[in-house]
This record gives structure tokens, sequence and C-alpha cells, in this order.
């Protein structure tokens, strides 16, 4: 198999460096070229088009957003992840690319004067990326469907809806959420990677986008319906209380998956508050956070819904749902904003609550 074929983008010549350490060692890896500005990348892509693209945002004579606008129209299937730095400016940077077609994003080393360390941090982020968007990755292969015992009424009232993604997910999110009316019935509560300050402006783009509030969670907060919360950056988002009182925690406990917020976190706590009144979704995302929670949801008597493949930036966390059989269905992204409003209102009327 031929090794996956990158070009680094940065202005930084400590940066390019330190990729070329942290890549180097894998032998799926190579670096096919290196830029110090918007303006040489463009110029190498013409004579070469690799794998996939990392692009520092804030560079001389052509920044990463200028750069990425062109990438889209010359080459609308490259991947590109933005290198971003974990500031308030560049969260905000961040979420344009992603807006503008950036495959995903990686937070740069606080401290380059600290090369292994550095290192460390570049492979750890940038690898798995790298290689579930050249589609490196395996999801096992397809499993008989688990068969929980008991009763579970196909028509119960939900009462809650839980979503979780990752790469892919904040575009996800937008399109998934601007379908919702203005008085949705239901509070929804999301876990969507990313780091702290990033997820506070990530709910303040969606809420523009949407008819309802999208915030960042609050710890205390008692769900209300038409009320959209977000796990914060770095901390688990999960329920406390009943169904008729129930209401938001945050906690800073181990990460699941290697994830802090995690979706099986998430899920899992609000399975066990809502049990067959709970309809959760997966969206797009590197890895499998989500798989545990899910099947928790199914044996308690919820509804767990994923993205498909083929609208999935990453078809990771969709996928191993899929594959384990917990999926009662599989969406393209542009139907399941409207296939969740419609099945929640459904699921409320009086016919609907008298036939389950």
């Amino acid at each position: 198999m031929k090794p996956i074929r990158i070009l680094v983008v940065d202005d930084s010549a400590a940066v390019r460096r330190l990729m070329r350490l942290a890549l180097s060692d894998d032998p799926e890896l190579e670096i096919s070229g290196v830029a110090a500005n918007g303006k040489i990348a463009l110029a190498l892509l013409e004579q070469n088009v690799p794998d996939v693209v990392t692009l520092d945002i804030e560079m001389p004579d052509m920044d990463g957003l200028s750069a990425l606008r062109v990438i889209r129209e010359r080459y609308p299937r490259l991947p590109v992840i933005m290198f971003s730095t974990l500031t308030e400016r560049g969260a905000l940077a961040t979420l344009d690319a992603l807006s503008l077609g950036a495959s995903d994003y990686v937070t740069k080393p606080a401290c380059v004067s600290d090369p292994s360390q550095a290192i460390a941090s570049i492979r750890q982020q940038l690898i798995p990326r790298i290689k579930s968007l050249c589609h490196r990755f395996e999801i096992p292969a397809p499993r008989s469907p688990i068969c929980f015992p008991g009763h579970r009424p196909a028509n119960s009232s939900i009462e809650l809806l839980a979503i979780g993604a990752s790469t892919g997910g904040p575009n996800a999110l937008a399109e998934v959420l601007a379908a919702f009316p203005e008085d949705f019935p239901i509070p929804v509560v999301i876990v969507q990677h990313m780091p702290a300050t990033f997820t506070r402006y990530l709910a303040e783009r969606l809420s523009l986008l949407c008819a309802l509030p999208v915030r960042e969670a609050i710890a205390g907060t008692r769900l209300a319906p038409g009320e959209i919360w977000i796990a914060p950056g770095d901390y688990h988002l999960t329920l406390a209380g009943t169904r008729s009182r129930c209401y938001l925690q945050l906690l800073q406990t181990p990460p699941e998956n290697s994830c802090r917020p995690s979706v099986d976190v998430l899920f899992r706590s609000a399975a066990h508050i809502f049990r067959e009144g709970l309809l959760a979704v997966v969206l797009t995302g590197m890895g499998q956070d989500g798989l545990r929670g899910s099947e928790t949801i199914g044996s308690l008597g919820g509804k767990v819904w994923a993205q498909d493949e083929a609208t999935s930036v990453v078809w990771g966390m969709p996928g191993f749902v899929v594959q384990r059989g917990l999926a009662q269905r599989v969406l393209p992204l542009n139907l399941v904003g409207p296939e969740m409003v419609s099945t929640v209102v459904h699921s409320r009327t009086p016919a609907a609550t008298t036939a389950s």
C-alpha cells in the first residue's frame, strides 16, 4: 500500500521541522512537500496533488483561510486539516475554516521549545485524523444485531434528544439543528468533541442558525423544552434527577475513548433517566465514542439513529454503531433533522401515545 502523501503548510520553520519528526516514523505516511504560506502551497498543488493537506491559519502573504477557499474551489474532495491555536482568536478562525469546508483541525503544541512533548502531541492528534480522512482505518464486519429482551414500545413518547458528533460535526450540527422549529417540544443535549473555548463559540454560531437557543451547558440547569445544550470542552456532560425534573451536570472525571466530553458518558446517563423516552443520534466522527452508550440506550428501550456513510466526513462513530446492529435508522445528513422533528412530534401526539 502506498504511503499517504501530506503537504505541510506552515510559516514556522520550527513547526515544519516538528511535523517531519512527528510523521517520519510512520511507514504509512510521507511528507510530499512543505510550504511557508498559502501562495506557495497553491503552486505546489498545481504540480502534485497530495492525499491530505495540513494548513496553518495565520501566515504571511496568504493566510490559511484564504488558501482554503481556493483549495475548496479547485480540489473539493481534498482532505484539509487546519492547524489551530488554543486561543479565542484561534477558536473563531477554526470555526470559520470548518464552515469553509476544512475537514478537521488539530491544536498546535503549546510549547514548541520542548521538542519531545510537541512531537508527541502532534502524533497523538494528527496521525489518527490523517488516516481516518484517507480511509486507513477499519470498522468491524457487520455482526448480528443485539437483541434486547423485554417490551420495547415502538411509539413511546420521546422526551429527550441526545446527539453525539466529532470530525465533521460542527457543519453536520448546523444542518441538523436548522431544521428544528421554534416550538420544538423537548430539550436537546449534545456532545461535540472540541476543546474548551471552542465549544462556547460553536454554541453561539449554531444559535444564529437555529430557531432555538443553543448554549454551552451550565451545571445545575434544569432541562426545559425547546432548549439546546452543548457539553463544554474538557467537561463530561451528564444528567441527574428524574424525567420531570432533570438537571445538567458537568464532570471532570477521566476521559473515555480518549475524549472529554465523551458521547458514551452522556448517552449512559440519559438512558438511565429517560429509558424508552430517549432518542439518540450519532453523527459523523472519528473513533467509536458513542458505541457503548448506544448499547446502554438499546438495553433500556431507547432509540438510536446514525448518519449514513455517504454523507459522513468520517464514518467511524456512526459506522461502529451501525455495524454493531444498534441503529434503528441510518439516514443521510439532509434527512436527519427533518426526520427527528417529525418523529418527536408524532410520538407526542395523543394517538401515538395511546398506541404505545
